[in-house]
């Protein structure tokens, strides 16, 4: 019985069997999801694909939701769904547990959702917010700030002798 156990999935591969555990599902994620979490993805999902086009795909231990980056994404647990969202400002809520800054302009955000019920508003509104955040065509970027001051005073300088 030649064979190993997968470093990823800690399943045991026989020798020259075919095994890709990188390769998941939707369903291979939320499979063993109790009741009251399969209801909350459900309405979770049904809630983002309202939002418009974008790519919803499984990728390792999380399901991602993305139009040109990564807006949202959910990682299953045993006991939670782990909302991790991706927003242009600090959220301050008692359902936020962690907010960090990802980039520049973003801060990552982590919900803890137990219930059904819990998928309402505020959190189905930052979610939008957030889907609306990652279009980078909607999204005003800051100007970038000149690296010579010196280069800068002498253009107004010029700009003004220009004007007189």
């Amino acid at each position: 019985m030649a064979g190993r156990v997968c470093f990823h999935c800690k399943q045991w591969v026989e020798q020259g069997e075919p095994h890709d555990c990188w390769t998941t599902t939707e369903a291979a994620l939320t499979a063993d999801l109790s009741e009251d979490l399969r209801d909350a993805w459900e309405r979770l999902r049904e809630i983002a694909a309202s939002f418009g086009d974008q790519r919803i795909y499984a990728s390792h231990h999380s399901i991602m939701f993305s139009r040109k980056s990564c807006y949202f994404f959910v990682r299953p647990k045993k006991n939670h769904l782990e909302l991790w969202m991706f927003l242009g400002r600090k959220l301050k809520a008692p359902q936020v547990r962690r907010v960090e800054p990802s980039s520049k302009t973003k801060f990552y955000h982590l919900i803890h959702i137990r219930h059904r019920d819990e998928v309402e508003s505020p959190i189905t509104d930052w979610l939008h917010e957030a889907y609306e955040f990652s279009d980078p065509a909607e999204v005003a970027r800051p100007k970038s700030r000149a690296k010579n001051v010196r280069t800068v005073a002498k253009k107004k300088r010029v700009r003004q002798a220009k004007a007189r």
